[in-house]
């Protein structure tokens, strides 16, 4: 098996904890923050997604999925275009709100349409490229798909838990 064949099913499995975290939710689970400050399933989803779509896209040198198929627009959410919800207020938080949780799966989907993309045209060396200097050492293409990987995993699980927290209630 090959580093990039691990890497696509890595991220094929968030898509499917996506699907499983959203799929049925009414708006009002959807925006549930389990107190003030905390954050909501759609806010966790559009999060991942967006950290993803910004990371990945940069670390290829593509556009975003956000901006070129008009993501931001149909969301609607009044913030920054390139906003990925990093280091967000709890009122920012609260801005991000859907008309449904297919909304949600269909950005990430085609996030991950992009994604899928890029890592099957991967060969083992592009992995040890370079793509952000600043740090120490500098990030590799390698290190920053897993730290992208993990990051939505911790996400897609935050909004698993939350889901169930909603549901056994």
């Amino acid at each position: 098996m090959h580093a990039k064949d691990i890497l696509i099913d890595g991220y094929s499995r968030i898509q499917e904890e996506v699907h499983t975290a959203v799929e049925g939710l009414t708006l009002d689970e959807l925006h549930h923050r389990p107190a003030p400050d905390a954050n909501s399933i759609a806010w966790l989803v559009w999060h991942l997604t967006r950290v993803q779509d910004d990371h990945v896209a940069d670390a290829f040198g593509l556009d975003q999925v956000w901006l070129t198929q008009d993501w931001e627009k149909r969301f609607g959410l009044g913030l920054k275009p390139r906003d990925i919800g990093y280091g967000h207020t709890s009122a920012q938080v609260g801005q991000v709100r859907v008309d449904s949780a297919d909304l949600l799966t269909g950005y990430y989907d085609a996030v991950h349409a992009q994604s899928l993309k890029a890592l099957r045209g991967l060969s083992a060396g592009d992995l040890e490229r370079i793509v952000d200097e600043n740090w120490d050492p500098p990030v590799t293409l390698g290190v920053r798909l897993v730290s992208v990987l993990s990051d939505d995993l911790q996400h897609v699980g935050q909004a698993a838990y939350l889901r169930g927290l909603l549901q056994s209630a």
